[in-house]
This record gives C-alpha cells, structure tokens and sequence, in this order.
C-alpha cells in the first residue's frame, strides 16, 4: 500500500472551528516524517490543506492552508497528498476548477493525489465544503479540469479523486449521483475515491470487534457505494484515520486500533482494491488540552513519540510499497 500522514498541527473539530496548538517545528516535521518513512526514495504522501473560497486571487500562488509551505516536505521520494478545499458560499464552480488548474500548475511536480473538495457528503458542519452550494457540480467538474490540466503539462503521476465519510442508508447514493451527473467524461478521469473513517471514535466499538466493523465498512463501501456507481475498479483510498490519546482514552489503545485498522486494510487490500492508507495525525494539535480533537497524533505537541508512532513505522515497513514501484 502506499502511506501518508497529515504532519500539520491544526484540526478541525465538530463545532467548525480549528483545534489548535504550538506551531509547526519544521525540523521536527522531517524527522518524523523521515522515522515513519523509513528508507528515501520510499513512497509515502504527505497530506496538506488548502481552500478556494469568494476572496481567493486567481493568478496568484496558493498557500497550503497546513501545514503550511507544505512543499518543503515533499523530500527524499515523499509527494504531497493535496487537498483543495471548495469553500465558495456563492457556488463559483467556474472559479474552483481555475483553482484547481492553477494548483496542478504551482504544485504538479511533487504531487501525488489531488482531492477534489473535502467531506462533501457532510452539510451539517459549516467548516466543511458539503455545506457550501454547488459542491457536488464542484465534484465533477473539478476533476476534469484538474485531470485535464495535469494531461497537458504531462504529469502523469498525478492522481486526482475527492473523498467522502462512510456512506450508509440513504446517503450511499451519494456516489452514484456524481457520476450521474458527470458521466462517462467523469469515471475517466477520476483516478481514486477516499474515505474518511474513524471506527471507535465517535461510537464505540469493542477492540474484539474492530476488525469485522472495519472490513464490513470497506465491503460495504466497494459493494454498496462505489460498484452500482459504475466505479467498482476505481481504487480507494483511506484518506484520513486515526484515533486519539487523552482522558479515559490511553496511548496503548491508539497503537492497538491503528494496528488492528491498518492490518485489515493490508489484508483486504487485493480483493476490495484498496490503494493505500493516510494517518490523521502526525502529532496532537494540543496536548495539554482533553478534548478529542486536540490529540490524534502519532506523537505529542512537541514531537514526542506515542507508542502508535512506533507501531506505524513497523506498518509502513511491512506493508508498504517498494521503492521501485510506479
């Protein structure tokens, strides 16, 4: 599988506002971005933000939101997993995909997957793009217009999706209405779908039965979401999971549910076409605070390492893809 990280030290937690802490220490970063690695040369994605809302400059550069000059950490192999954010509360589509155009053209060179939007599905948090109008028009056409613009410079290495939270009930058709939508144009060009998940987070689950919650998510997901929306050969890919440290929750229990979550994605990896895995986060936004969103990180505030970190790299190293490889 090919892995990532998000190294930054913002979060965004339920209410819509940042969970935040200590900046960035870029040394510190590449450390442990290198730790986790392992050998250079090793592919590994480093996941970064970045939004197009109504007073974005077109024809200028665009920062990564966070971390920030995330650019400075696509080294020794490592490609940066971009994720550009539709925050438009007028619905400017058109001004998204030269966004997205002028994105492939500022960062193409050290990238490996570009994600169009972030959480579409969810509407019920304002800090989120599904909130925003016109996002799934956003979905469709930003993708060929990111595809088709990363076609004409010639890279080829660049991959271009967008993501969803689990899609249950009713909202499994999320997935079959983009490519209603965007047709036979859009299934072409669309290299990846991502998930978002964060089994025994929000509801618990007994480790006992982690394993079969997580694979019966990544079934259903193949079988009942992607396949009757004519993308069942699409790869998915686990764009974001994690599991946070803090009162009642202790740092053995994150490495016992990174392992047990990333052991079954490498397991179900060739029959449900699962391409990699991206761990959010690197390090807490804010160890000294309680709350859920202020610790996911493999390390703490200031780098530390938690014993996930160390589990990570023992995953990275077994299952991750060799150097070599396209």
């Amino acid at each position: 599988m090919l892995f990532g990280v998000y190294p930054g030290s913002v979060a965004g937690d339920d209410a819509g506002g940042p969970a935040q802490g200590p900046p960035d220490d870029p040394g510190r970063v590449l450390s442990a971005l290198d730790g986790l690695q392992g050998p250079p040369g090793r592919p590994f994605l480093v996941r970064a933000y970045t939004a197009f809302d109504d007073t974005t400059r077109l024809g200028a550069p665009h920062a990564t939101v966070t971390p920030a000059e995330a650019r400075r950490y696509a080294v020794r192999g490592r490609r940066l997993d971009l994720v550009a954010q539709y925050r438009s509360s007028a619905g400017d589509v058109d001004g998204y995909c030269a966004f997205l155009r002028e994105l492939v053209e500022q960062y193409g060179d050290v990238t490996g997957t570009l994600q169009v939007t972030e959480e579409p599905d969810v509407t019920s948090v304002p800090t989120l793009d599904g909130a925003c109008p016109q996002v799934r028009e956003a979905i469709v056409r930003g993708v060929s217009a990111a595809k088709a613009r990363a076609r004409e410079l010639g890279f080829a290495r660049l991959r271009v999706g967008f993501n969803t939270t689990p899609l249950l009930g009713p909202a499994a058709s999320f997935v079959t209405d983009l490519t209603g939508r965007g047709g036979e144009r859009f299934r072409a060009d669309l290299d990846y779908v991502g998930l978002d998940f964060f089994p025994d987070v929000f509801q618990p689950v007994a480790l006992s039965e982690l394993a079969g919650a997580v694979e019966g998510l990544l079934r259903h997901h193949r079988d009942a979401v992607l396949t009757p929306a004519g993308l069942g050969h699409v790869p998915l890919h686990i764009t974001e999971h994690g599991w946070p440290t803090g009162p009642g929750r202790p740092p053995y229990r994150q490495a016992d549910v990174v392992g047990t979550v990333v052991r079954v994605v490498a397991a179900e990896a060739k029959r449900l076409r699962l391409s990699g895995y991206t761990h959010f986060a690197l390090r807490d936004a804010d160890s000294a605070k309680p709350g859920l969103f202020h610790r996911f990180g493999l390390t703490t505030d200031d780098y530390a390492p938690k014993p996930a970190y160390d589990t990570m790299k023992v995953l990275v190293d077994r299952f991750s893809v060799a150097a070599d490889s396209p």
